[in-house]
C-alpha cells in the first residue's frame, strides 16, 4: 500500500469488496461504511451437497474455484463500482474449511495486490454478529447468541469490535445437531428447516431432557439430546410402533430452545447487556426467534435479528465486520494464511487510545 493510502486509511468512509468462502456458499459483496449493502451475490452449493447428506470439503473447494472470479465481477457490476474506487478487500480468514478459505484468500490477496489497496482478513463469526449492524444500531454492552452449523457461542461485546466468549458448545453445534436429527428422521440436507416446520405444526410433544450443565455454566451440550432422539426412534422401531415424527421434532426443538433462551437471558442480566443479538444460520429458525422475542420483551431488552437473507453465510456480513478493522487502521499482511481455528477474541479490534 502506498504512503498516501496509509495516511488516509481509517480516517474516511470505506468501500469494501468482501469475500466469503468459509464453507458451502461463495459470496461476494460491496459494502459502504459497514452499513450500506451495494451488492451481495451468493452462490449456494446446497443442491450439490444434498446427495451426500452434508458438506463435502473437497467438492466445496472446487465449487468456490469455479465461481469466485465470476462472483467478484458480478458484485462490482451490481454495485456500479469500479475496482479503482475500492478502499480495501475483505475476506474470511477463518474459521471454516481450510480448502474453502484458501480459495477466497488467494482471490482477495491477488485483488488487493493488483489494486495496491489494503487486505482485511476477517473472522467469520464476527461477520455473523455484525450482520446485525447492516440493519440495526448496536448499543453496547450487548450479548450475541451465535447459532450456526459449526458454532454455538454466547459472546459479550463490551464495546464495538470487542469479543469475549463466555459460553460455547462442548460437542455438537446447534445446526449440526439439527442436521443429524433430521438425517435420522429421513429428511434431506439441510435438515434444520424441516425440523422447525414440523415442530411449529405439531400438536403433541415427546418430552426430552435439557442439558443445563453446571449451575453457573454458559456452555452448551447437545450430544445427549441427540442420543435421546435416536433412542426414541429406535424404541418405536423395536416396538413396531408408528413414530410421531412431528411430536419428536417438537420435543427436540423445545429442548434446544429452552436452554439457548435460558442461558442467553441469564447472560443479559449478569453482564448488563442492553441488547441481545441473534446471529448465525440457525437464527432463521422461527421457533427460536419467537421464544427469544417473547423473553426479551418480558425483560425489556431489545432483540436484534438480521433478515433471513443475512443469517446464512454471505459477503455483506464480512464487509460489516471488516469495516471495524478499517476504522482502526488494522490491516492484514499479504502473507495471510487461512486459519480454520482463528480465535474470535484475538481478532477483536484494538481499544481506542485515550484522549490526552
Amino acid at each position: 500500500m502506498t504512503e498516501q493510502k496509509e495516511q488516509v486509511a481509517g480516517e474516511q468512509g470505506s468501500l469494501l469488496l468482501a469475500i466469503e468462502t468459509s464453507c458451502d456458499e461463495t459470496s461476494v459483496a460491496v459494502v459502504r461504511d459497514g452499513k450500506q449493502i451495494l451488492s451481495n451475490v451468493i452462490s449456494s452449493q446446497i443442491e450439490t451437497h444434498r446427495k451426500f447428506g452434508g458438506v463435502v470439503p473437497e467438492i466445496a473447494s472446487r465449487k468456490h474455484v469455479e465461481t469466485i472470479t465470476v462472483m467478484m465481477e458480478e458484485a462490482l457490476e451490481q454495485a456500479g463500482v469500479a475496482p479503482s474506487e475500492l478502499s480495501a478487500v475483505a475476506v474470511t480468514q477463518g474459521p471454516g474449511l481450510v480448502g474453502a478459505l484458501l480459495v477466497g484468500g488467494v482471490a482477495a490477496k491477488t485483488y488487493a495486490m493488483a489494486l495496491d489497496i489494503p487486505l482485511i482478513g476477517t473472522h467469520h463469526i464476527a461477520g455473523h454478529i455484525y450482520a446485525n449492524a447492516l440493519v440495526h444500531d448496536i448499543v453496547y454492552p450487548c450479548v450475541a447468541l451465535v447459532v450456526s452449523g459449526g458454532h454455538t457461542e454466547l459472546v459479550v461485546l463490551e464495546r464495538e469490535g470487542s469479543f469475549r466468549i463466555v459460553g460455547r458448545t462442548r460437542d455438537d453445534a446447534v445446526g449440526e445437531a439439527y442436521d443429524k436429527v433430521a438425517r435420522a428422521l429421513n429428511f434431506p440436507y439441510p435438515g434444520g428447516p424441516h425440523i422447525d416446520r414440523l415442530a411449529i405444526e405439531a400438536e403433541e410433544v415427546v418430552e426430552l431432557p435439557r442439558a443445563w450443565l453446571e449451575a453457573d455454566s454458559y456452555d452448551f451440550s447437545l450430544s445427549g439430546l441427540k442420543s435421546a432422539v435416536l433412542a426414541a426412534i429406535n424404541q418405536a422401531r423395536m416396538k413396531g410402533e408408528t413414530l410421531n415424527t412431528a411430536a419428536l421434532a417438537r420435543g427436540f426443538q423445545e429442548s434446544v430452545i429452552d436452554v439457548l433462551v435460558g442461558k442467553s437471558m441469564r447472560a443479559i442480566q449478569e453482564f448488563g447487556a442492553r441488547q441481545l443479538l441473534l446471529c448465525g444460520g440457525v437464527a432463521a429458525n422461527r421457533g427460536l426467534r419467537a421464544a427469544l422475542a417473547a423473553s426479551c420483551e418480558a425483560a425489556g431488552v431489545p432483540l436484534l435479528v438480521p433478515p433471513f437473507a443475512l443469517c446464512t453465510d454471505n459477503g455483506a456480513m464480512i464487509g460489516a465486520a471488516a469495516h471495524l478493522k478499517w476504522k482502526s487502521g488494522e490491516f492484514t499482511s499479504l502473507d495471510m494464511k487461512a486459519d480454520p481455528l482463528l480465535s474470535l477474541e484475538e481478532w477483536s479490534v484494538a481499544a481506542p487510545k485515550p484522549v490526552e
